[in-house]
């Protein structure tokens, strides 16, 4: 379901402001692509097979033994080799509304969708509601079902408590360095769980996933301990400001959250239709969000950005439905 996704700014031209990407926009990566300039020779040699030495690296930095993580290429990557090692097992779960690639994953690999499945998918903080599950509920929720694949690729963006790396024999967490870091190009992730879980997984992984540069990006930022969301608090609070502007606009309901990004209903117009004014006149670009199970075609998802952006969204919000 590639196509569905956000962000989809390759559609666009003229795009100044946008809101699509859930990813923190102003993390300063100078220090990293000034690296990587100095790196450049890696790109005529194959890579690691496994990125055996990013493994250590982020096993170290979560204090686990390397045999419980295994780098992957992207988060998304993960869900599909997850989803193809416990193929056998054939039922899962889906907590919606939720990130599409996990249906997509199960569909792929032939699994049937029932409320006591096998394999279980939780997504938190949630993507795209922004909401966080309580840990209690989250090791409750294990005790349900063979598997559960728990997705905080977002735990960067919430000062809410979540699941430490590796929490039950039958939890999988999966992390994505691709947003902790802001680097959604590098395509980067990892899985941390029990030895026996990361070895099913080796089992089905395919050489030489993750590239040259990626490794090499990989292993300075963890090795740096590169911040890219300075004040998070900071970021949180402005993101509490536009929602509270936004429910300021009669016909727009603006959910609450308990991360950089929220969801918005709006009553009189559907959120394809306001995507495409606020793109076409205004240079500002959106999620529409009516293609997540559960939601509706009123409903569409922003990331805060800049304070003056922020604003600049909500003046052009207010302007079209007074139209």
């Amino acid at each position: 379901m590639i196509e569905g996704h956000g962000d989809d700014l390759y559609r666009y031209s003229g795009i100044t402001m946008n809101f699509s990407s859930n990813i923190y926009a102003r993390a300063d990566l100078q220090p990293l692509e000034h690296y990587l300039r100095t790196r450049m020779q890696v790109i005529r040699s194959y890579p690691e097979p496994a990125a055996a030495s990013l493994e250590r690296l982020i096993a170290r930095q979560h204090g686990l033994a390397p045999d419980c993580v295994l780098v992957t290429a992207g988060a998304v990557d993960a869900i599909y080799l997850i989803a193809q090692a416990y193929r056998h097992w054939g039922s899962c779960h889906l907590v919606q509304p939720t990130f599409s690639e996990y249906a997509d994953a199960c569909r792929t690999f032939g699994y049937n969708e029932c409320p006591d499945g096998a394999v279980a998918w939780l997504c938190n903080p949630n993507n795209p509601t922004g909401t966080v599950v309580p840990v209690d509920q989250v090791l409750d929720m294990a005790t349900r079902h063979r598997l559960l694949v728990v997705d905080q690729s977002y735990e960067d963006y919430t000062l809410e408590p979540l699941l430490p790396a590796v929490a039950r024999d039958n939890i999988i967490v999966l992390h994505s360095m691709t947003k902790r870091y802001a680097v959604p190009g590098l395509r980067l992730g990892y899985v941390t769980a029990e030895p026996h879980i990361i070895e099913r997984l080796r089992a089905q992984y395919r050489p030489w996933a993750i590239n040259a540069l990626s490794l090499e990006a990989g292993k300075w930022l963890v090795e740096h301990d590169f911040q890219a969301i300075l004040h998070l608090p900071d970021y949180l609070a402005e993101t509490e400001r536009l929602r509270s502007a936004l429910r300021g606009i009669e016909g727009i309901e603006a959910h609450p959250t308990s991360t950089n990004f929220f969801l918005c209903t709006v009553a009189s117009v559907e959120a394809s239709w306001l995507k495409e004014e606020l793109a076409r006149d205004r240079g500002i670009l959106i999620r529409d969000a009516s293609n997540f199970v559960g939601l509706t075609p009123h409903h569409f998802r922003i990331a805060a950005q800049s304070p003056a952006e922020n604003d600049a969204l909500v003046r052009a919000i207010a302007q079209i439905l007074k139209q």
